[in-house]
């Protein structure tokens, strides 16, 4: 869309006004989209401001972080597949809307980059007012990350609006790199309710400590504040995923037949990918008041298996 171009091409002429040389630099990414480059003294990032979405997070030393897929489409009509979209207002699908909400196929502005003592940076985006925004109660959302030696992200969502309230799904849709799916476990997550969707959503209780992928596995699990664990005896490594203002917690691998029925993700990708994400969905879901902030917060770390 024509105006979608324009306004994309005014963020990055702005955006590139707050360029830190050798720190954050404003490039050209795939597809011809706005790209930062992010450098400190622990970290590699790269950061689309399609979708403000972060497609690449590496402590120096470690294999990436987070999975990318290779048949990933960079175009301003869809989403980025792999990084961490960012899922808002929404979650899941919606009849004649785009699937998991417009805020992973916007343009969003970066508006500040700041240093931190200690060598980290912290990045803050915004979500533009937009036609598909405005059929909601007055809203602002910031984006924050936080690289240093562990990775943070934070979606902070403002009801603007005078007397009514704001009722939303946001999820953190992070797309972790693992060694080898099936030497793969997942902790922090027993005794938790959980609604099983390839199971046609079945409601049950996780009895496993160390939940094992071994078949496609999408599950919704409810009131989960605490941490949860990947523990990857390939990588050997441990990815502890910290969060706050967040009760959902959703794990995700497609596996092989469903891996086929995604255009734009590879048939064998699912061996090294597992989503694990934070949010709040479905019987989760928020209702800000009027006049209320909620944010939604994760802090990623890799740690010695």
């Amino acid at each position: 869309m024509e105006s979608g171009c324009y306004l994309g091409t005014i963020m990055a002429t702005t955006s590139k006004n707050l360029e830190i040389p050798g720190r954050v630099i404003f490039t050209e990414g795939n597809g011809e989209m706005s790209m930062l480059e992010i450098n400190t003294a622990w970290s590699r990032a790269e950061l689309y401001l399609h979708g403000a979405h972060l497609t690449h997070f590496q402590i120096k030393d470690q294999p990436p972080l987070l999975f990318m897929s290779r048949l990933s489409r960079f175009k301003e009509d869809a989403p980025i597949r792999g990084g961490i979209p960012v899922i808002f207002p929404w979650f899941g699908p919606r009849e004649g809307e785009a699937a998991h909400g417009f805020a992973r196929i916007q343009p969003w502005e970066l508006r500040e980059i700041s240093q931190l003592n200690d060598g980290g940076l912290v990045l803050r985006l915004g979500l533009p007012d937009s036609p598909a925004a405005a059929l909601f109660p007055k809203f602002s959302a910031e984006y924050r990350l936080t690289f240093s030696r562990d990775l943070g992200a934070e979606l902070i969502v403002t009801n603007d609006s005078q007397d009514r309230d704001f009722t939303f799904e946001n999820c953190l849709h992070t797309y972790f790199q693992v060694g080898d799916i099936t030497a793969v476990s997942v902790t922090g997550l027993k005794g938790a309710d959980y609604i099983d969707k390839a199971d046609n959503f079945t409601r049950k209780t996780e009895r496993a400590e160390h939940l094992k992928i071994a078949q496609e596995v999408i599950s919704i699990y409810l009131n989960t504040p605490a941490p949860v664990e990947i523990h990857d005896s390939k990588l050997q490594r441990r990815i502890r995923i910290e969060k706050s203002g967040s009760l959902s917690t959703v794990v995700w691998n497609p596996w092989a037949d469903q891996a086929q029925e995604v255009p734009d993700f590879g048939n064998e990708e699912y061996k090294d990918m597992l989503c694990v994400e934070a949010g709040n969905v479905g019987e989760n879901k928020i209702t800000l008041p009027a006049g209320k902030t909620a944010s939604l917060k994760i802090q990623i770390s890799s740690l010695p298996l």
